[in-house]
């Protein structure tokens, strides 16, 4: 089993400065890489992501020496890695006929990152040892115990973040507390459960809204200058306290996210929940705050996840299924059922709260199809 602990970390100057460089330089390899694929591919010849290394590395003495500041893993894992991944889904989407688009070119200041193997880098205690820069200090220990095959150094705002991969051992099956459980996504209440339990969401956009709206504004009056032309001090300050702002509504989604599934996962061996269409939800601009706001695309990876990995069994309801016009007593079905109706009546005299039904609904199909 795979398992990654993300850890913040604390650079010094010196160190800020080379995590940034070996950013860029990641970034460079996986544009350069990128472009040589797409020439090689028109062009007919044979291309893969050994190929690309094999190149950049009989070049970069001549061409891109400032690659030799930084270690050898940022611009090969960022060809090896990334830019062979971003192939594979590409391709696999195709065939799959659901196309996860073309890769793209990787811009500055965007998800900034480069990857370690497994034997360039050392652990030991609060702090990490990196190629050609020593020491660095981490906020906690490393708390996985197993093989350490590899990490990602990742800048989130202005700060900056290590994620280690580590194998472990699988771990046994613990005794639950039930065995099946139905789970209602909403945008009103994050949650809701067979059993009637609701999950409050902290709807993080709406928990900063009016500072969103001040940054947003502010930045706008700072940004006079034109393009191409660099920008005052002000305005990169306000851009940083946007940032982390933007960070710390993704920390609370993350962190509310994390603990509804690892207590879904430890209490119940089988999980129903819907295929949801987030990106057409998205596209309704009366629900796209919200939706952002619940996290649901990331609620069914890490819940699938988790459960592979303590062996319980998610169960996903088609995307047509009637969870909420269903009746999860006698099973007829409504042929419309207002968005505004959070009371669901059937004519078989039950009376339900909305949510508690649909996610009984979803329990009974996890149920019937696991």
């Amino acid at each position: 089993m795979l398992r990654a602990h993300k850890i913040r970390l604390y650079p010094n100057n010196v160190q800020e400065t080379y995590f940034a460089k070996a950013s860029g330089t990641a970034r460079f390899a996986y544009n350069w890489a990128l472009a040589e694929w797409k020439r090689k591919y028109e062009a007919g010849e044979v291309v893969n992501e050994g190929i690309l290394r094999k190149e950049l590395n009989a070049i970069k003495r001549e061409q891109f020496p400032w690659m030799l500041e930084v270690t050898k893993c940022a611009p090969q894992l960022a060809i090896k890695n990334d830019l062979n991944s971003a192939y594979k889904n590409f391709f696999r989407g195709l065939k799959q006929g659901k196309p996860t688009g073309y890769p793209k070119f990787r811009k500055k200041g965007v998800n900034d990152s480069f990857a370690l193997s497994n034997d360039q880098f050392q652990v030991s205690g609060k702090s990490v040892k990196i190629p050609n820069l020593g020491w660095v200090r981490l906020a906690e220990e490393l708390r996985l115990d197993g093989k350490i095959l590899g990490a990602t150094v990742s800048r989130t705002a202005d700060k900056w973040f290590i994620a280690i991969r580590v194998e472990m051992p699988d771990e046994p099956i613990s005794e639950r507390k039930n065995q099946a459980v139905g789970v209602d996504l909403g945008v009103k209440v994050l949650a809701t459960l067979s059993d009637g339990t609701e999950i409050i969401g902290s709807k993080a956009s709406r928990k900063y809204e009016k500072q969103l709206r001040r940054l947003n504004q502010s930045l706008s009056r700072k940004a006079g200058a034109k393009k191409g032309e660099k920008k005052s001090s002000n305005f990169v300050k306000t851009k940083r306290k946007l940032a982390r702002l933007y960070a710390k509504m993704a920390d609370l989604r993350g962190d509310e996210t994390h603990k509804l599934t690892t207590m879904l996962t430890q209490n119940y061996t089988l999980i129903g929940i819907e295929d949801l269409n987030v990106k057409g939800m998205m596209a309704n601009h009366k629900l796209a705050r919200s939706v952002a706001d619940m996290n649901f695309f990331e609620f069914r990876r890490q819940l699938e996840y988790k459960a592979d990995a303590i062996g319980a069994t998610v169960v996903i309801a088609d995307r047509w299924f009637p969870s909420s016009k269903k009746c999860a007593a006698c099973g007829a079905v409504k042929d419309e059922l207002a968005l505004s109706e959070r009371v669901y009546r059937c004519e078989c005299g039950i009376v339900y709260d909305r949510d508690t039904n649909a996610a009984t609904n979803l329990r009974n199909y996890a149920l019937q199809h696991a």
